[in-house]
Order: structure tokens, then C-alpha cells, then sequence
């Protein structure tokens, strides 16, 4: 048996499958690793209505660096509630989204104090809070429209009960 050393030109492309092929991999991985969430329900109480939604909770560093990522669809009466430990200023963005959202940024209180409407699907740009929050909660783009949901209306959830205010 005779053992033949590779040329350059082979090992480059030897090494250049190799790299493609990890490179390639990493998206497919990504979307298939599970991430867990704890499922509940959230209103929203604007003027004299008060909507209810089912909800996927984000409460762990995992949970919310996942987010709705890889979701090809959702629900109208679904969404994704981020929680933090502490009130900050969030920042979001929409990379591996395929769903486009309006963002809703809440205080302790559960007062909603900003809303970023119709975030583009698969977009890097970053989506601010504004203003130091504790939540922020996401449902399908045009909803908060077609509710009227504005600033200044409450979500009504446990974890808004339970902060210290």
C-alpha cells in the first residue's frame, strides 16, 4: 500500500469542503436545537376592551436570544412575552425571523410605553425600547393597528403583579 502526500491544490480543496461544510451546517443546527418555553396567557386591556392572547414565555438567556426565530407562522391570538431580570433599555432585531412583528415595550407596572410597529422580517436593525423596560412582548405586524392598541394601555399577566414596583 502506497501513501500519497496531498499537493496544495488538493489540500485546499479538500479544506475548502471542509470549511463549507461547517460554515453550512451551523444555520441547520441552529434552527433545529429546541429551546423550551413555559406557555400562558397575557391580556391586553385598551379602553373598554380587553384582548387575550396565548402566549410563549421568555424568561431564560436562551429563551430570549431564540425568540420566534425559524417560526414560519403565528396566530393572531399568540405571541412571545420577554421577560428581564432587570429594567433596561432593550434592544431587539429580527435576524432568522420570518414573521413580521410589532414589538411592544412594557414597564413594571405593565403600562405599555412604546410600540415598534411592522419590524421587517430577517432585518439586523436594531429595535429600540426607547426607554427603560422590563418586558417587551411580541404578536403578529398590524395587530396593534387593527386593535388599537396604543401607549398607555395594560398588560395584564402575573409577572407584572409580582415585580416590585
Amino acid at each position: 500500500m502506497s501513501f500519497k502526500y496531498l499537493h496544495k491544490k488538493d489540500m485546499f480543496f479538500y479544506l475548502a469542503i471542509a470549511f463549507m461544510t461547517v460554515f453550512y451546517s451551523i444555520p441547520a443546527g441552529a434552527e433545529s436545537e429546541q429551546v423550551v418555553f413555559k406557555q400562558s396567557q397575557l391580556s391586553i386591556s385598551s379602553g373598554s376592551y380587553k384582548f387575550n392572547f396565548n402566549i410563549d414565555v421568555a424568561e431564560n438567556f436562551d429563551q430570549r436570544a431564540r425568540g420566534l426565530m425559524f417560526r414560519k407562522t403565528m396566530a393572531d391570538q399568540n405571541g412571545m412575552l420577554f421577560l428581564f431580570d432587570e429594567k433596561q433599555i432593550v434592544t431587539m432585531w429580527m435576524k432568522n425571523t420570518y414573521i413580521p412583528l410589532d414589538i411592544i415595550f412594557i414597564n413594571k407596572a405593565g403600562v405599555i410605553l412604546h410600540i415598534a410597529k411592522d419590524a421587517v422580517p430577517e432585518s439586523l436593525d436594531i429595535i429600540s425600547s426607547q426607554f427603560p423596560v422590563i418586558s417587551a412582548f411580541e404578536v403578529n405586524a398590524g395587530l396593534t393597528n387593527r386593535l388599537n392598541i396604543k401607549k398607555g394601555d395594560r398588560i395584564i399577566h402575573p409577572f407584572f403583579t409580582t415585580v416590585r414596583h
